[in-house]
């Protein structure tokens, strides 16, 4: 069940909403005298993107198919766009089990889980269809990421990992080489990697709350930023950007969550349930984020405002040899010996 929109919480209040909610929960929802097959369950599933967008797209399906399955038993509530939480208190949502799943951007683990930063190197893929070799479960990377333990100790069970898709740069002039990003302010992700690359560029890295790009862009407080085409185009950043270079340089992954108190609440069959759901929402996402972004390229070109300057292999690779395998070499020590090693030997 989608729900609307509720106001932003501050200060007291929110502390307030955060811990009633993390001691009444999902555990509440439905007939609290119910029982084994007769209980149901309420499953707040939060994000910052809009409902057009993949992740956006692949939260509604998943939504609609687990209550399908379950029969009723599980109630889901999708609040998109920052609606419930934002960047600045969704991670401190899910270890209250004030919300019971996310999908955030591997960037917005760094305090969290720091070898999820990995997700953050520039260059890991070349294109969307890398993606699944690339962070399998069985490689260093997937292993990072489906079995982290420090996720497993703030309270939460890996479930997927979603597509956005492969970033590209925005800007107000025409950017070809990393000296036109020179001196320039550039919107990142919460991530020291992201730092390191755009400074290796030469621009200026400032973290902002997504739900805050848009109005930052408008008034001038930054230059430019790094996303994909369809954050760009649905948060409507291409308004007030006049030039868009497609570098494929990054990619933006989600990784879905699920609180482990609200899914050890389960019983084992709603556990099974949850779990081949969220496979197949992540199977349905990486369908579908090439054509979605597709579209939004598209949507863009169409809008007139924006020209999209497709950066040549050569051009691209000016890019990569600033930040490949430095920025690799810079972030060993957090990421780990063996997923650099098996990365850099792709590289190569």
């Amino acid at each position: 069940m989608k729900r609307t929109p509720l106001h932003v919480l501050t200060g007291v209040a929110l502390v307030t909403t955060l811990s009633l909610a993390a001691c009444s929960g999902a555990r509440s929802g439905g007939d609290a005298g119910a029982t084994g097959a007769d209980k149901t369950y309420t499953l707040k599933f939060s994000h910052v993107v809009t409902d057009t967008t993949p992740k956006g797209k692949a939260a509604l399906w998943f939504e609609k198919e687990l209550e399908k399955r379950s029969n009723g038993r599980i109630n889901v509530e999708v609040y998109a766009n920052s609606s419930l939480y934002g960047d600045k208190d969704e991670m401190q949502a899910i270890q209250q089990n004030s919300v019971q799943m996310l999908a955030p951007a591997s960037a917005k683990f760094t305090t969290v889980a720091p070898a999820l930063q990995v997700l953050d190197l520039p260059f890991l893929f070349d294109k969307p269809e890398d993606i699944p070799t690339v962070a399998a479960p069985d490689t260093e990377v997937g292993k990072a990421i489906f079995g982290n333990k420090d996720l497993e100790a703030k309270h939460m069970k890996v479930l997927g990992l979603w597509d956005s898709g492969m970033k590209q740069i925005h800007s107000n002039n025409l950017t070809q080489t990393p000296a036109d990003m020179k001196g320039k302010k550039y919107r990142i992700q919460p991530s020291d990697v992201l730092k390191s690359e755009i400074e290796a560029w030469g621009g200026h890295a400032e973290a902002i709350a997504f739900s805050e790009v848009y109005s930052a862009l408008q008034q001038g407080v930054i230059d430019g930023g790094e996303n994909t085409y369809s954050n760009i185009e649905s948060q409507k950043m291409h308004t007030v950007q006049t030039n868009v270079a497609q570098s494929n340089h990054g990619y933006i992954g989600y990784i879905l969550v699920v609180n482990t108190e609200f899914f050890n609440s389960l019983p084992k069959d709603l556990q099974d349930l949850l779990v081949t759901v969220a496979d197949d929402a992540s199977k349905y996402n990486r369908d579908n984020a090439v054509a979605v972004n597709e579209e939004s390229k598209q949507a863009i070109e169409a809008a007139g405002k924006t020209k999209i300057n497709v950066l040549t292999p050569e051009q691209r690779d000016a890019f990569k040899k600033l930040v490949v395998p430095a920025i690799y070499e810079q972030y060993r020590s957090v990421i780990g010996d063996k997923i650099i090693d098996e990365l850099l030997a792709k590289q190569n």
